[in-house]
């Protein structure tokens, strides 16, 4: 019987979902029943830490459980009920400019006997993929970013996990607000995609959402802010995505620099809305920054389902021997893409069907 070997990594941001997708993929890979069917005997190893995994292993077993590891079903039978990955993760980039390690991993794929790579991650780690794709390496992708960002899916893992932590934690700041009378401003993550505070905000019921697509005018949200009050609102809970920008601004950085990928650390919009608000308004206003909270915690029960299908996905997809691919979720159902069509563009929120420009806020019709 033929044996492949396939390796399975996490990359970038954690989050919820990554757990269920390797749990499945290992799954579905190692049934003795699908094995008798398919006529090919696989073998899956996690690659730990993202790509870095790929760069300083030396061997597979006991002696490389840092970098490389057998994953059994017996291994993996829980690992959908925790958040998180396992695998650990890392935002390596093999084909940094300023390092390119590629060479390296390109050699490991091959010396460790890897037939095919699964790659769960956002752009960033399966534009890894496409590039070694290009090189010759079987890969497979899997959606992964609560940004919800990915291009060519209506869905990521760990978005819906992320939009039911900012509603819980909006939930609390009202207790807050309301006895205090202060308006809260929330910084949820979304650096080129306003879906988590978008959606979020629907979620929570936020008075305002300020998201990247739409540049904001900061006496706009003052007038707001005063309309709700004098029509009796005792405070108000605003949401804004970390690279929402005022009009005529730019994002806000809160480190400089930028990262393997190219990437400014954004962060300090939420912080500055609050100053000006209180001090254009008078009203009493505070800061919050849910940061890693939205990543945390155990997926909820969507991306326990969602990274089960898209688990089995990426394996069926090897099993037919179509690589170069991401198994996507569209227009109801699994399929797939090529990773070339999702790679470098962007999923934006359509303000002119999903946002309300007027009032900063999601539609209030559907139709």
């Amino acid at each position: 019987m033929e044996k492949i070997r396939i390796g399975i990594l996490t990359g970038g941001g954690d989050c919820a979902g990554l757990n269920p997708a390797i749990k499945w993929a290992v799954k579905t890979a190692l049934s003795e029943r699908l094995e008798g069917e398919r006529g090919v005997q696989y073998e899956v190893l996690g690659i730990k830490n993202g790509w870095r995994g790929l760069l300083n292993v030396e061997s597979v077993g006991p002696d490389a459980e840092e970098n490389i590891i057998p994953l059994s079903q017996e291994k993996v039978r829980t690992w959908d009920r925790y958040g998180g990955t396992f695998l650990g993760t890392s935002r390596t980039n093999p084909y940094d400019p300023e390092n390119d390690q590629s060479k390296t991993v390109l050699d490991n794929i091959e010396k460790f006997g890897l037939e095919v790579i699964i790659a769960i991650g956002g752009d960033d780690t399966l534009g890894v993929a496409l590039k070694l794709s290009k090189a010759g390496v079987n890969v497979v992708g899997i959606p992964k970013t609560i940004d919800k960002d990915l291009a060519e899916t209506d869905y990521t893992l760990g978005f819906e996990t992320a939009i039911s932590v900012i509603t819980e934690e909006v939930d609390r700041l009202r207790t807050t607000a309301g006895s205090h009378q202060r308006i809260f401003v929330v910084e949820t993550m979304g650096r080129h995609a306003g879906w988590l505070a978008l959606e979020g905000g629907e979620s929570s019921g936020a008075y305002i959402i300020l998201i990247p697509e739409y540049d904001f005018s900061l006496e706009r949200v003052n007038e707001l802010v005063l309309e709700g009050r004098k029509a009796g609102a005792r405070y108000d809970i605003i949401l804004v995505a970390e690279g929402a920008k005022p009009v005529g601004g730019t994002e806000f950085v809160k480190i400089e620099g930028v990262d393997s990928f190219g990437h400014k650390a954004l962060g300090g919009i939420g912080e500055y809305m609050a100053d000006e608000i209180a001090g254009n308004t008078k009203l009493e206003c505070r800061s919050v920054v849910l940061s890693h909270l939205q990543r945390g915690g155990a997926p909820c029960a969507y991306d326990r389902r969602m990274g089960r299908y898209f688990g089995i996905a990426a394996i069926d997809l090897i099993t037919n021997n179509d690589y170069g691919k991401m198994v996507c979720y569209r227009n109801g159902r699994i399929t797939s893409v090529p990773l070339s069509r999702v790679i470098g563009k962007t999923n934006f929120v359509n303000v002119e069907t999903e946002y309300d420009k007027e009032r900063y806020n999601g539609r209030r019709t559907i139709l």
